[in-house]
């Protein structure tokens, strides 16, 4: 029996639902809004006859007027003194860090508009994430207070200074103790400036926290091996990945860097050299490194636990206890077969997992031990300092607080109120406490608790420096003076310290000239330039476990009994939201998340069958309520791989107090956390109840369709081995094509990119890469909702299965090529199991700069043409938004300008004030309503590197131009440059076996080829 793969992007899309193949079939939802632009022009809505042509001209003028002059006339005031490093249309690049991650910030006329990865750091950060990526949009942020905020009225520093010290001494007087509360601090110059307030004020003590906490994998360390930190994994060292829901390409400890590790051993030049790691996952809810695993287990929260000891006895042959997984053949056979393979890779294998159970990483690290990971793929000797909190430490000082012994807290970059888990004990013993001082920039839910708010600079504004990894230290520097009477939290903390140095530039350049600069031999100038160091690393020293998991078990045992008992809630970080501190970024709300494709919100996903069994369908309101008697109402989403008896809900929602932008978008689930053990738990047990309330979420997805085409091509590891073209087509005879259009040369540039489907994860951070350096709007939820999304750049998530035997395989065609259509309730039953073993690939979909392009040929105005080096323009100025080029688009990438998002007061949540517009790149035209705009394969940067070797005097070199989407990539799927250069990356890339276009066969000839994705299920576990 022949097995035949259907791929498709949606429920909807596999369902055939009349209402998906009627919004596609009418592909532009809505009329243009011609009443709306004549009523903006004072003219009624009601024309007679005779006034036809007449208001036809004046609307065809108005819009074209209105392409032309998109942003409002300023009259602009030369310098009177130039800087000496300002050069008007010039930009200048600092270095900076952002949570660790060395960057490059871009400014220009003295404004930072985007963020580039330092190419000085290395293997630490290969592109940037998405938050690193948006967090430009902070800086220029209106929600932000203006002036610091005593006893909830401004003031000015002196007040505050005065004010804080006078409690200080009485503080100190009284005997009482004063805390510092902050999430983790990797910074080595923040740490000592603690330590020098701590001298001067003895009963002071630093409290870490993090809203997402690790605490679990420090204690376990500790209790292991004597050492209390994270390690540093090496996924780049292992052959063999096995994950027990660790999101460890998203969320986990550092998603960036361990992308740029795990795809060096998946992409074309891994391939290449005939090498592929292999990647098991194991989770609850389908997560970003789950869609990329080569072999994906569904399995229950309450399963993770046993499943670990059940591997553990596989590996070591022991028996103990609680190892059954009664209900999960596929768990349990899949495990069987990875122990082998563990074993057979000692010391180039590695398993990770995503609790914060001391005993499971306990068990976690037993494991490690026992298939030689230590030493190798995990290195305890050069550990991870992102992260250092301590849960018990910060439920110790809740019970301070209660109990009356606190007389001063300060708050550093935290928001307690808000992502505590006992929100209300920790606000009930605040309020006893009489000096409560937040450095938070604006009234958040913990600051408008406090009495003082000393507002922070942004990163941006900053001195800093920051210490990831042992021996990796980055600098952060300032690109611009503070934009409101901010000041660092540092400086202030130093100044009511009544230290030696008051300004904080002057103390982080002490820092590092005493205690890091001689060992690595560098200046401070050095460091100013280069912006990142490492020093040598310490050998990686090999670990054995010899502790007794007598204890450790039947701890994981009950764990797993309490969950079982209903229906089982993860809560986690997503990509876009992550913990909720940057919930203001209009950017990231807008970022789909990468599995669901929602913006704008959070929801409770659950698996086909059990919302099926439980009576919900998709987007039904329902009620969620935990044994705490925490509740909260949110839609259901159905999410194809989600274990049944299961449900998942992103934390980083609900914010009441943050912005325009973010209040009030979803809901906050962190009170579902649970503190048990000294440590935080992101699993509990919730009821669900039906509101009889329905909510359509803000989804991107299934907003257009491929109606079937075979667009997403893969195969085997060994198939890749035995063929290297397999898959892709191009072992296949090509049929004869015809063409309409002439030939022609291009004798300068032939600009193309090449995609790698392999080392792409689908994160995201392209996305907001391409929406800052593009300048391209946001347009909110209600407008996602009407399939107005203005994203140049898309990554389509496609769901697949193997769908047994020629005659399902004829069913699966429907209406439409490939809606599966169920003629019986058994097979629709059997389709439901298959939606639990869903198989995921990501695939970014931009303008495909075709040569043989449709949409050119269609535009009446001449508004997108075809330049001589390969690109297909849109000239703004022309365009008159008849929308042919969009209907005529097979690939679906021209967005229509519905409104003018920059200053239409619906749009109140991202640029529509003169302030955050400063954010714009200068470089790049801001598009007023009614016109068509796409990827224009960032044609500014393409001059500028021009330019640039033009003034050099030399050749164009590759890799002198980088597209912002490429640049922003950690994994290196996207690589752009000149294709008449026989030698750059791109014309190699698009050499390869793999290669292959979409939608080849309608011969259009885009410009964009895609490798084919190839997956290591050489033994792969079916059900």
């Amino acid at each position: 029996m022949e097995s035949n793969k259907k791929y498709w992007k949606g429920l909807e899309e596999y369902k055939n639902t009349p209402d998906f193949v009627e919004n596609n079939k009418n592909e532009f939802a809505e009329p243009l809004p011609i009443e709306d632009v004549l009523n903006e022009a004072g003219l009624s809505t009601v024309t007679p006859r005779r006034d036809f042509l007449k208001a036809l001209g004046f609307g065809l003028g108005a819009v074209t007027l209105a392409a032309c002059q998109t942003a409002p006339v300023h009259k602009s005031i030369p310098y009177l003194v130039k800087p000496e490093e300002v050069v008007p249309g010039i930009p200048n690049y600092y270095v900076s860090s952002f949570n660790g991650q060395s960057v490059l910030v871009k400014t220009r006329e003295g404004r930072p508009i985007k963020i580039e990865p330092n190419p000085n750091a290395g293997a630490f950060n290969r592109g940037t994430d998405a938050q690193a990526q948006a967090s430009v949009l902070d800086l220029y942020d209106v929600s932000k207070l203006k002036a610091p905020v005593l006893k909830d009225a401004e003031t000015n520093w002196a007040e505050i200074d005065k004010f804080v010290q006078a409690e200080l001494n009485k503080a100190q007087a009284s005997g009482k103790k004063i805390r510092i509360v902050s999430s983790s601090v990797s910074s080595p110059s923040t740490k000592a400036v603690v330590a020098d307030f701590t001298t001067a004020y003895p009963t002071t003590k630093h409290v870490q926290y993090d809203a997402v906490s690790y605490t679990g994998i420090i204690k376990a360390n500790e209790n292991s091996f004597g050492k209390a930190v994270i390690p540093k994994y090496n996924f780049d060292k292992a052959d063999l990945i096995v994950s027990f829901g660790a999101d460890f390409l998203g969320t986990w400890i550092s998603g960036e860097e361990f992308t740029a590790q795990y795809v060096s051993n998946r992409d074309h030049k891994s391939l290449k050299a005939g090498k592929m790691s292999r990647h098991f996952q194991f989770e609850a809810g389908m997560s970003l490194t789950g869609t990329n695993a080569d072999t994906r287990v569904p399995v229950k929260l309450s399963e993770e636990g046993p499943a670990l000891i059940a591997l553990y006895n596989a590996i070591t042959g022991n028996a103990l206890a609680g190892a059954a997984l009664p209900n999960n053949v596929t768990a349990d056979k899949a495990l069987k077969l990875i122990a082998k393979e563990l074993l057979q890779n000692k010391g180039k294998s590695l398993v990770v997992s995503g609790s914060n159970d001391v005993s499971t990483q306990i068990l976690v690290n037993a494991i490690n031990s026992a298939i030689g990971s230590y030493g190798t793929t995990i290195d305890l000797d050069n550990p991870c300092k992102r992260y250092a909190g301590n849960d018990a430490e910060f439920a110790e000082f809740i019970n301070e607080m209660s109990r009356g012994e606190v007389a001063a807290v300060f708050f550093l970059d935290t928001n307690p109120a808000y992502d505590v888990a006992n929100a209300k004990g920790f606000t009930d013993g605040l309020a006893k406490v009489d000096l409560k001082v937040s450095f938070s920039d604006r009234r958040d839910e913990t600051s408008t608790l406090c009495n003082v708010i000393a507002i922070n600079n942004n990163y941006l504004e900053s001195w800093g420096d920051a210490n990831a990894y042992e021996g990796y230290y980055s600098i952060v520097q300032p690109t611009i003076n503070p934009v409101f009477n901010s000041r660092q939290a540092e400086e202030s903390l130093l100044i009511w310290s009544n230290g030696p140095v008051k300004e904080y530039y002057q103390y982080v350049r002490n820092n590092w000239e005493k205690s890091i600069l001689p060992a690595l031999g560098k200046t401070w100038q050095d460091v100013l330039q280069k912006g990142v160091f490492a020093s040598a690393l310490k050998p990686a020293g090999t670990y054995t476990f010899g502790l007794s998991l007598t204890a450790v078990i039947p701890s994981i045992i009950n764990n797993s009994k309490a969950l079982a008992k209903d229906i089982e809630l993860q809560v986690y970080e997503s990509i876009p939201m992550r913990d909720g501190k940057h919930a203001n970024n209009a950017f990231l709300q807008e970022l789909p998340d990468p599995v669901s494709k929602v913006t704008w919100d959070n929801y409770i996903a659950l698996a086909p069958k059990f919302a099926k069994e439980l009576g919900f369908k998709e987007f039904d309101i329902v009620s969620i309520k935990d044994d705490k008697g925490y509740e909260i109402e949110l839609p259901v989403l159905i999410q194809p791989g989600q274990a049944q008896g299961t449900a998942s809900i992103a934390l980083g929602y609900g914010r009441t107090k943050v912005g325009k932008a973010g209040d009030n978008v979803g809901k906050n689930a962190y009170p579902f956390v649970s503190f048990t053990n000294g440590t935080s738990k992101y699993a509990t047990t919730v009821k669900l109840t039906g509101t009889g309330k329905t909510e359509e979420l803000a989804q991107t997805q299934t907003h257009h369709s491929f109606e079937g085409r075979n667009i997403i091509r893969e195969a085997t590891f060994t198939e890749y081995k035995k063929n290297p073209a397999a898959g892709s087509g191009n072992d296949h005879a090509k049929h004869k094509t015809y063409d309409l259009w002439d030939k022609f040369e291009k004798p300068g540039n032939n600009w193309v990119m090449a995609i790698d489907l392999n080392a792409c994860t689908g994160c995201g951070s392209c996305i907001v890469a391409c929406n800052v350096e593009n300048n391209i709007p946001v347009v909110g939820k209600d407008e996602v909702r009407r399939r107005r999304e203005m994203h140049w750049l898309r990554i389509d998530r496609y769901y697949s299965f193997n769908v047994e035997g020629e005659s399902h395989a004829e069913e699966a065609h429907g209406a439409h090529g490939n809606g599966i259509n169920s003629v019986s309730k058994e097979k629709e039953i059997a389709h439901l199991d298959n939606l639990d073993n869903v198989s995921v690939v990501h695939q970014p979909m931009l303008c495909q700069h075709c040569d043989h392009a449709p949409c050119e040929t269609v535009c009446p105005v001449l508004a997108t043409v075809h330049s001589s080096d390969g690109l297909n323009h849109m000239a703004y100025n022309r365009c008159v938004g008849t929308r042919y080029c969009a209907n005529n688009c097979p690939y679906k990438v021209r967005r229509f300008n519905w409104f003018n998002y920059w200053n239409d007061s619906r749009f109140d949540n991202y640029l529509n004030n003169e302030f955050t517009q400063l954010v714009l790149n200068p470089d790049v035209t801001t598009r007023s309503r009614g016109v068509m705009e796409k990827c224009s394969m960032c044609i500014q940067r393409i001059q500028a590197g021009k330019l640039q070797a033009k003034i050099e005097k030399r050749p164009l070199k590759d890799g002198d131009i980088k597209m912002a989407c490429q640049q922003a990539c950690s994994a290196n799927a996207i690589i752009f440059g000149d294709g008449n250069d026989p030698d750059s990356e791109v014309s190699k890339a698009l050499r390869s076996e793999r290669i292959y276009y979409v939608l080849e066969e309608i011969n259009v000839q885009p410009g964009i080829g895609y490798m084919t994705k190839i997956r290591n299920t050489d033994t792969t576990v079916q059900a």
